[in-house]
């Protein structure tokens, strides 16, 4: 497995060290993953995450789509629409399906003022374990699906769940683009002993959790559920504190993964 980057023998002495959540506790993180993620809306409202203005830089499977003149998006995970939002000024032609765990964040994208009904439908769904997404949306009709900082929010064993979730709608020869956290992110080795809850996967604060994906995960798990890999790379990024006159490396997987035409049999 390849690491994308070296850790300092202090980092892997934490690492070493650091103590997991009970058993009890990982349980109930789980179950109560829906509500720990509308508290945190309810705190942020739509305040917290940037609108991701650079997806249209970074994926060209969008800017096809715009340049098509049609085409539908689903953005799973949909928060309070800081993908939607973008995309829906920067390619107003597409039609825009959303979803998000947390139904307060679903309310907060309809009361948009750029919320059209026409344009735009979002609902609330659990991905890992809510009805099918066909009975929302139209099997294999969805030309493009995101998923921004959306897999690691899940527990490592509904992700493959979720997937096959998400590919009942997309079209054959449709694509998923993704970024997400990657494995020794600064954000991961800032976690004090007693938040891991299991390898690569801690809690926050506020209950919601992160996982965090080295490409090699990232590309298994969709070759598995049938797709094909367009590209899957490290995104190495400093963040800045100017105040505190710091720079910390992050680190993101970004892909793209396109779902075959012909499936595998059983």
């Amino acid at each position: 497995m390849s690491h994308p980057r070296v850790l300092s023998n202090d980092e892997k002495e934490k690492l070493e060290k650091e103590k997991k959540i009970s058993d009890f506790h990982r349980t109930k993180l789980e179950a109560e993953a829906k509500k720990n993620w509308d508290l945190f809306y309810k705190r942020n409202s739509d305040h917290f995450f940037k609108d991701r203005h650079w997806l249209t830089r970074e994926f060209e499977a969008i800017r096809n789509l715009h340049e098509a003149g049609s085409g539908i998006v689903f953005e799973v995970g949909c928060g309070v629409g800081n993908t939607i939002y973008p995309l829906r000024e920067e390619c107003p032609a597409l039609f825009f399906y959303g979803c998000d765990i947390s139904p307060r964040a679903v309310d907060i994208v309809k009361s948009h003022p750029q919320y059209d009904s026409d344009k735009i439908y979002c609902f609330p769904s659990d991905i890992t374990c809510d009805p099918p997404l066909t009975d929302r949306i139209p099997p294999g009709s969805v030309d493009l699906i995101t998923l921004i900082y959306v897999l690691s929010a899940l527990s490592p064993e509904t992700v493959a769940r979720a997937i096959q979730n998400i590919k009942q709608v997309l079209k054959p020869g449709g694509n998923v683009i993704l970024r997400d956290y990657g494995l020794y992110d600064h954000a991961m080795l800032r976690f004090k002993s007693g938040h891991k809850i299991q390898e690569h996967f801690y809690k926050r604060q506020d209950g919601t959790r992160a996982y965090y994906f080295t490409t090699e995960e990232m590309a298994a798990l969709f070759e598995e559920a049938g797709f094909e890999v367009v590209f899957n790379y490290y995104v190495h990024k400093e963040t800045s504190n100017k105040k505190e006159g710091i720079s910390v490396p992050r680190i993101f997987v970004q892909s793209q993964f396109r779902l075959l035409l012909q499936q595998k049999s059983s």
